[in-house]
This record gives structure tokens, C-alpha cells and sequence, in this order.
């Protein structure tokens, strides 16, 4: 029987919030029982087990990131474009750690390819698009993208570049620029 007031949205809404407060490794269901002030076996009607609620957790993030790309996008390109997608994976891995973390989540082929993560795809290559990247280029880019954003992030969020100057909002923005000049100069294959 489901418990009144208990819906799937509202156990992995509760869920991103116990992630961001304590972190996503901590997102089980009981620890989500204990905050939601149910038996364990309530959320079971909702999520199948851990896997499937973090899973569930992860998928609301990409859809939330999608959703604020998509619209810090509209109407840039180039330069403006590639600030405008960085700082909202800074921000959002700022504002909600614990759903950042579970964005990172491996997802399962089939669950990978219905979530929003192809859109994160689509509107990096959009961006690229302004640089006249296309092809394997374009592939390279996307992944060089990736993984100087998600490692500034998580340097950022863990404290490393606390105890050094200049501050880390000085190094993002020399970073996005250096991208900038390289997505223009791309060496061509």
C-alpha cells in the first residue's frame, strides 16, 4: 500500500536534497526513510532499491543541468555560448553538490541513452558548431570540454584551490578563455 503523500517524484526530490546535504553517497533508502519519516518498505512502491533511487537521483540531475543549459544557451553563440554552459555546470555543481556527484553516475546503456545526457551532447556540439568543428574533431572537443570543466568542478568543490592565488574565479575565467582561443585555432586532422 502506498503511504498518502508519498509519490515517486516527491522520494527522489527528497533524495537530490539528501544528497546535496550529506552527499550522494549517502542517499540509501533507509537514510531516505529516516528523513522522510517512513518505514523503508514505503519507498519500495517507489523505487525498486538503492540502485534504482540513486539511479532515479541521477536522472533528475541531468535533466535539471539540460534544462538550465538549454536555457543559458538561447540566443549565444561562440564565446558566449562556451561561458555561458561552463558556468552553469560550475554553478549547479556549486549550488547542489550532491546532485552534481550523481550526475556523474554510470547509467546502464539502454537507461543512458533515454536520459537527458544525450541533450548534455547535443548542446556542447551545438557550441562547437560556432567553431566549425564537426566530425572526430568535434568529438575530440566535446571530451576536452568534459573534462576541463568537470575537473576545475571538482578541484573547486573539494577544497584544491583554497590555499593559493589567484582565486579560482580568476583561474575559470582565464581557463574559458584559453578554450575560446583553442576551439578557434583547432589544429584540423
Amino acid at each position: 500500500m502506498v503511504r498518502a503523500g508519498l509519490t515517486t517524484e516527491r522520494v527522489v526530490r527528497a533524495g537530490a536534497e539528501l544528497a546535496d546535504e550529506a552527499g550522494f553517497d549517502r542517499v540509501t533508502p533507509s537514510e531516505l526513510a529516516r528523513r522522510l519519516g517512513v518505514q523503508v518498505a514505503s519507498l519500495y512502491s517507489h523505487v525498486k532499491n538503492a540502485h534504482d533511487l540513486r539511479t532515479k537521483v541521477a536522472l533528475l540531475a541531468l535533466d535539471e543541468l539540460a534544462d538550465r543549459a538549454a536555457a543559458a544557451l538561447a540566443g549565444r553563440a561562440g564565446r558566449d555560448a562556451l561561458v555561458a554552459f561552463a558556468d552553469v555546470y560550475r554553478d549547479y555543481a556549486r549550488e547542489h553538490p550532491g546532485r552534481y556527484a550523481a550526475a556523474q553516475l554510470r547509467l546502464d546503456p539502454e537507461t543512458a541513452v533515454a536520459s537527458a545526457g544525450p541533450r548534455h551532447a547535443g548542446l556542447m556540439r551545438a557550441i562547437l558548431r560556432g567553431y566549425d568543428l564537426t566530425g572526430p574533431d568535434e568529438t575530440h572537443a566535446v571530451r576536452l570540454l568534459g573534462s576541463v570543466f568537470h575537473g576545475f568542478v571538482s578541484l573547486e568543490t573539494q577544497g584544491g584551490f583554497d590555499h593559493s592565488a589567484p582565486a579560482a574565479p580568476e583561474s575559470w575565467v582565464r581557463i574559458l578563455a584559453v578554450l575560446d582561443s583553442l576551439l578557434r585555432d583547432w589544429p584540423r586532422s
